[in-house]
C-alpha cells in the first residue's frame, strides 16, 4: 500500500525528483518542532511557513487529488478511515509545507525561469509526444483532463517544481559516497570466511537416561504453552480463476479434435537433413565438377581440390526453411539419403548439395497432445468466463446467500479446510487443496465468522473465502501429550549436553590444545568449510552458525548452536578474504547508485528541514481535522 501511495506521488509530470524528495519529508513532520495551537494568522488556514500561509481549501483539494490518483493506481476505491491510517493527510500536508519553504526560498534568491524553456520541457517530455518524438497537443490536453487540471494550473505548478528543483539539485547534484562506507558495503556483501571445526550432535550426548514420571509432569506443567492446541478455523473457499475452472469445465472430444487439427503445425517437427554444399562462381565449373562426381571422385575430395575444408562445406542437420536460398534449399530436399544434387543456380553461385542423412518429420498423435489441448481449451473459455461469474456470485451474495449457496447456485465446488494459522490439519499434515493457500489462509486468519471479505485477485479470476466456525487455541492435557512432553524433554536433555560439551571443547581449544587433538580424544572428525559469504546459508552453516563465523577474528576459536539447538559447531577462522572493490562490477555499480541516492535525500531533507526552521513553521491541527471533515488526523507526532 506504502508502494501505491509512492508511485502516486511520482505521477506527475516533471516531479519525479519531487516526489521521492517529498514523501521522504513527511517522515520528518515531527522534528519541525512545530505548534499544534495557530495563532496570527486567519481561521480558513491550515498553515503558516514563513509569511506564507496554506488555506485549508488549498490543501483538501490537494489532498482529494492525491486520494483520487492513488485510489486509480490501486484500482479501488481507498475509503477516507484507510486513508488516514496511512497517513496520507501528513504526507499531503508535509509535502505542501516543504513545497512552501522551497518557494520562498527561491523568491528570496531571486530565482525564476523563462517562458520559453517551460515550454520547451513540456514539449521535450516523452509522456507528451507521438511516436514520431513530436509534441502532442491531444495527448497534452487528454492528461490535463485526466488529472483535473486546468493548463494555466498546470505551467504555474511545473515553473514552481523546477526552481523547486534548481534549489535541491544546487545542494545534493553530484554527491559522491565516501570511499569507506563502499568499502564497509563491499566487506558486507562480499567478504569470504574459512574455517575447520567439529559437529556435535545428538550422537554425541550419550545415552539419556529414561525420564520419571515425575520429571515428564514437572515438564508438562513449567512448558504448557508448547503443547497447546493451536486455533483452528474452518475456512470455505470458493476458486474462480482459469486454472481452477479449467478442472471441472467438460470439453468435447471432437472440440479437441478440430483445435489438435488447426494447430497441427505446431505438433510436428519438420524434416531435418544432415546436407554438404560446394559454391561455384559458375555453371562451366559446378558443371566440370558434376561429371567428377559421377565419375567417382567423392564429396570430400572434390572439396578438397577446391582448397575447402570439412567445416566449410558441412552445413548441419537443418530444416528447409533454415536454409537460405530458396532454390538450393528445393534441390536439397528432393534428394534421397546419401545423393548428390546436379549444378543448382542460386543467389550466390551455382551449388552442388549433396545429402548424407534425413530425419523424416515426425508429428505428435492426438493421443499425446489430447489432455494438454483439453486443458488449454478449458482455460481459454473460463477465461470468457471469469468476470461474469465473478459478478453472479457477487449480487448472489449481496442477495443474502452465503458462500456456499452462491457456489451451488452457480454448480461451483466449495473447497472446506480446517487449518491453524499455519495451513495444517489436527493431523499436522499440510492442507495443498486450497489454491494461493498461504495467501487465503492468512486472510481467513484476520476476518472472523460471518464476514462478507472481499476476494482475492488471483491468476486472472477471484478466490473467495469465508469463515465457517473457529475453534480457540486451548490447553491439551498430560494424557493427550505425554509423547511429545517426553519428546520435547528428551531434546532438551540432548541439547544441555551437546551445548556444555561444545563449551568445553571450546576451552580445551583456547587453552592451546591441538584441534586434532580435541577431535581424536571426543572421535570425532575435523572438517573444513570455505568461501562462507554472510547471507549464503549451507545444509551446514546455519545463520545462527554464520553469525558467530563473521564475529570471531582470524585464528580465533568460536562456538555456535544450529538452529536446531541439538546441533552445534566448535569452529576456528583459518582464512578472510575481502575483494578489492571493482567499480565497473555491476553490484559496485548498483552499491554506488543506491548509497547516492540515499546521501542525496538525506541531504535534500536536511536542507529542506533547515528552511522550514529558518523560516518558522507553525501547523494548526484543529483546521486539519476540519478539512478531513472533522474526522481526526494521522498522528503529527
Amino acid at each position: 500500500m506504502l508502494r501505491g501511495i509512492r508511485k502516486a506521488s511520482e505521477n506527475w509530470l516533471g516531479r519525479t525528483v519531487m516526489g521521492v524528495v517529498m514523501t521522504l519529508l513527511a517522515g520528518s513532520f515531527a522534528v519541525w518542532g512545530i505548534n499544534d495551537i495557530f495563532s496570527g494568522f486567519g481561521r480558513s488556514t491550515l498553515a503558516k511557513v514563513g509569511s506564507t500561509e496554506i488555506p485549508i481549501e488549498q490543501f483538501r483539494q490537494a489532498y482529494q487529488d492525491r486520494l483520487q490518483q492513488l485510489s486509480t493506481q490501486l484500482g479501488h476505491p481507498i475509503p477516507p478511515e484507510q486513508a488516514s491510517q496511512l497517513g496520507l493527510d501528513r504526507q499531503v500536508l508535509g509535502e505542501m509545507v516543504a513545497q512552501t519553504a522551497l518557494d520562498q526560498r527561491g523568491k528570496q534568491m531571486r530565482l525564476g525561469l523563462p517562458d520559453a524553456e517551460i515550454a520547451r520541457q513540456i514539449t521535450t517530455n516523452p509522456q507528451l509526444q507521438d511516436v514520431n518524438g513530436k509534441f502532442d497537443s491531444a495527448r497534452f490536453t487528454a492528461f490535463l483532463q485526466n488529472r483535473g487540471y486546468t493548463e494555466q494550473r498546470f505551467l504555474t505548478e511545473q515553473r514552481q517544481d523546477i526552481v523547486r528543483r534548481q534549489l535541491l539539485d544546487a545542494v545534493s547534484g553530484n554527491i559522491t559516497p565516501p570511499k569507506a562506507w563502499i568499502d564497509a558495503i563491499n566487506q558486507l556483501q562480499n567478504q569470504q570466511r574459512s574455517i575447520e571445526y567439529l559437529a556435535l550432535g545428538p550422537a554425541q550426548a550419550g545415552d539419556i537416561p529414561k525420564p520419571t514420571p515425575e520429571q515428564l509432569s514437572k515438564y508438562y506443567d513449567d512448558h504448557k504453552f508448547l503443547f497447546r492446541a493451536p486455533e483452528y478455523r474452518k475456512i470455505e473457499v470458493l476458486a474462480v480463476t482459469p486454472t481452477e475452472m479449467s478442472k471441472w469445465m467438460e470439453i468435447s472430444d471432437d472440440d479437441v479434435k478440430k483445435a489438435y487439427e488447426a494447430k497441427l503445425s505446431t505438433f510436428t517437427t519438420p524434416e531435418r537433413r544432415h546436407i554438404e554444399q560446394i559454391i561455384f562462381p559458375n555453371m562451366a565449373d559446378a558443371q566440370a565438377a558434376s561429371d567428377k562426381l559421377k565419375s567417382g571422385t567423392t564429396f570430400a575430395a572434390l572439396a578438397a581440390e577446391r582448397g575447402l575444408k570439412e567445416n566449410d562445406i558441412d552445413l548441419g542437420t537443418i530444416t528447409k526453411a533454415r536454409m537460405v536460398d530458396p532454390a538450393v534449399a528445393d534441390a536439397a530436399f528432393s534428394l534421397k539419403e546419401g545423393e548428390t544434387s546436379a549444378p543448382v543456380q542460386g543467389q550466390v553461385g551455382t551449388a552442388i548439395v549433396a545429402v548424407l542423412k534425413i530425419e523424416p518429420s515426425v508429428t505428435k498423435p492426438l493421443a499425446d497432445v489430447g489432455p494438454q489441448l483439453r486443458t488449454d481449451i478449458a482455460t481459454q473459455r473460463a477465461k470468457q468466463q471469469v468476470q461474469q461469474i465473478h459478478d453472479q456470485i457477487e449480487d448472489d451474495r449481496a442477495g443474502g446467500s452465503s458462500l456456499t449457496e452462491a457456489g451451488a447456485k452457480e454448480k461451483l465446488p466449495i473447497i472446506t479446510v480446517t487449518v491453524d494459522r499455519n495451513g495444517s490439519d489436527a493431523d499436522n499434515k499440510p492442507a495443498t487443496n486450497v489454491p494461493h493457500g498461504v495467501q487465503v489462509i492468512n486472510a481467513a486468519f484476520s476476518t472472523d465468522v460471518g464476514v462478507d471479505n472481499d476476494p482475492i485477485d488471483a491468476d486472472g479470476g477471484y478466490i473467495w473465502y469465508d469463515v465457517a466456525a473457529i475453534t480457540p487455541a486451548q490447553e491439551r492435557s498430560y494424557d493427550d501429550v505425554k509423547a511429545d512432553v517426553e519428546q520435547h524433554w528428551r531434546n532438551d536433555e540432548i541439547a544441555s549436553v551437546i551445548k556444555n560439551k561444545a563449551v568445553d571443547l571450546l576451552d580445551k581449544l583456547k587453552s592451546g590444545t591441538a584441534m586434532d587433538e580435541v577431535a581424536s580424544a571426543d572421535n570425532l572428525k575435523v572438517q573444513t568449510a570455505s568461501d562462507i559469504k554472510r547471507g549464503g546459508a549451507t545444509a551446514v552453516i546455519s545463520p545462527r552458525m554464520m553469525d558467530a563465523i563473521f564475529h570471531t577474528a582470524k585464528d580465533s576459536f568460536g562456538v555456535a548452536r544450529a538452529d536446531d539447538p541439538t546441533q552445534w559447531i566448535v569452529f576456528r577462522v583459518t582464512a578472510i578474504t575481502t575483494p578489492d572493490v571493482d567499480p565497473n562490477a555491476a553490484d559496485a555499480k548498483t552499491n554506488a547508485v543506491t548509497l547516492q541516492h540515499q546521501l542525496t535525500d538525506d541531504v535534500m531533507g536536511q536542507y529542506v528541514g533547515r528552511i522550514e526552521n529558518d523560516l518558522g513553521t507553525t501547523i494548526n491541527a484543529s483546521a486539519l481535522a476540519q478539512a478531513m471533515g472533522n474526522g481526526t488526523p494521522s498522528d503529527l507526532n
